[in-house]
């Protein structure tokens, strides 16, 4: 399997600034968190179908949990997420009860305990819940499935809300890896943003989490944010690796104002645009190397002895809903309102909003309104992606060999690929596809090829770089 850490400082110059090439950075193309994406899920999936999947989950299928908490103390503008302003604590609490309530519904249709390997808090920000309710909640997740040994145990925090009880209860629980939101260190483009915390609190609060036993921190920044440049988006990484964090993810802003109204509260005329965006990518890539971060996929850095440098050194590197991944799962059970799961027989989504998310859990029933059941050819297709948005090069025609689908159904992506190989973006050898070290930002394009849903529908997706 290919290394991905020998790229070093992103596209070229000469790459990027062709016209033929700065067009495609501005194409929109699903992330590839999931294959199918969410856009293609439907309601024909529904309780009954996922009761039933849960029910056949081999007994030593590796499981991973995500819980997802949708509310914040206020909307950040840039946020894409599914969650909502709470300036009080009783819906954070009232959603707590609920959220044991879906837990235990599931724990009774899967019949037993699954070996759980991976658990993960994300929102919104979790840490809004109680102290003595993340407790309870997290004691109910080791009931419910058996915990192994060096099982991740991750949460994502907004430092502006983390406290010393909060920290304690965290390492009570076994949590090990924190991620906070940093985003941007700037002044102009914080309050442009409508996120205001300064470097000192968030130096403060990796303090805290080290002093309590979780040295595993991870830390979010973006670039294409309003008001931001180069020299920002400089500044924000020298001063993020100062902290030492084990990760870092780099995401480009994705303005969807269509799909998340609060968006509006940015200023479109203050965003950068595409070759602003480039820049700042490469900028940012740049210096994380030269602070001793190794490259991991599109858009995550990591440590050289962290264990996601080591999946991507070795092939193992996943890719998920929480983006890249060491996680080994088999299968992803989410709770919580929005939250998405997938299961060895497809996708599953919980209602996205809490009304409709409770009213199902107090029917006694897991509040799933969509999903997506996959055959073979999905299967294939999505390990396709997989290999290509994680080593940059996959023998296509050898996946598809595997599953016993017949290579001529191949013939379509080949010829999606053939502007972007004549443009040098990917590479063709018989059925094995690369992407070159100086195109790999284009990544999400070349993996579009193999999509067969991505012309059906009307869904909208953000920019590929």
């Amino acid at each position: 399997m290919r290394e991905i850490n020998d790229w070093q400082h992103g596209p070229t110059e000469d790459a990027v600034m062709k016209p033929e090439l700065i067009h495609y950075a501005t194409r929109n193309v699903p992330r590839y968190t999931s294959y199918p994406t969410a856009p293609h899920f439907s309601d024909q999936i529904d309780d009954g179908t996922y009761s039933a999947w849960l029910a056949g989950l081999p007994a030593d299928a590796r499981t991973s949990v995500y819980l997802h908490v949708p509310y914040c103390q206020a909307m950040c503008h840039y946020c894409g997420c599914h969650t909502k302003a709470v300036r009080r604590p009783e819906p954070v609490a009232d959603y707590a009860r609920t959220l044991k309530e879906e837990i235990l519904i599931s724990a009774v249709r899967l019949g037993g305990r699954r070996p759980m390997v991976h658990m993960h808090w994300g929102g919104g920000t979790p840490s809004l819940l109680d102290p003595a309710d993340f407790q309870d909640l997290a004691a109910l997740v080791y009931e419910t499935f058996d915990v192994r040994p060096g099982a991740e145990h991750a949460i994502e925090l907004d430092p502006r809300t983390v406290t010393k009880d909060m920290v304690a209860s965290l390492a009570k629980a076994g949590v090990n890896r924190a991620s906070l939101g940093v985003q941007d260190f700037n002044p102009t483009v914080q309050k442009a943003i409508g996120r205001m915390q300064s470097f000192r609190l968030v130096a403060d609060v990796v303090e805290m989490l080290q002093r309590a036993g979780i040295g595993a921190i991870n830390m979010d920044l973006m670039y294409g944010l309003p008001h931001q440049g180069a020299k920002e988006v400089e500044h924000t990484v020298d001063l993020t690796a100062s902290l030492a964090p084990a990760r870092i993810a780099l995401f480009g802003y994705a303005h969807v104002p269509w799909m998340k109204t609060h968006q509006r509260l940015i200023d479109a005329a203050a965003l950068p645009g595409a070759l602003e965006r480039i820049e700042q990518a490469e900028i940012a890539a740049a210096r994380l190397v030269d602070h001793g971060y190794v490259p991991v996929g599109i858009d995550h850095f990591a440590r050289p002895d962290d264990p996601l440098a080591i999946a991507a050194r070795t092939g193992t590197l996943r890719r998920n809903f929480q983006g890249y991944t060491t996680d080994p799962a088999d299968a992803l059970i989410g709770f919580g309102a929005s939250s998405i799961g997938k299961l060895p027989q497809g996708y599953i989504q919980n209602a996205p909003d809490v009304g409709g998310w409770r009213r199902a859990i107090e029917a006694g029933k897991p509040p799933i309104v969509r999903g997506k059941a996959t055959g073979r050819e999905d299967i294939a297709r999505a390990e396709i992606i997989e290999r290509l948005m994680c080593d940059f090069a996959v023998d296509a025609e050898a996946v598809f060999v595997r599953h016993g689908l017949p290579v001529e159904r191949l013939t379509g992506a080949y010829g999606a690929l053939e502007p972007l190989i004549d443009d040098g973006i990917a590479v063709r050898d018989g059925g094995r596809i690369s992407v070159p070290d100086d195109m790999r930002m284009f990544v999400r394009l070349v993996a579009s090829a193999f999509d067969a849903y991505l012309d059906r529908g009307a869904a909208r997706h953000s920019v590929a770089v």
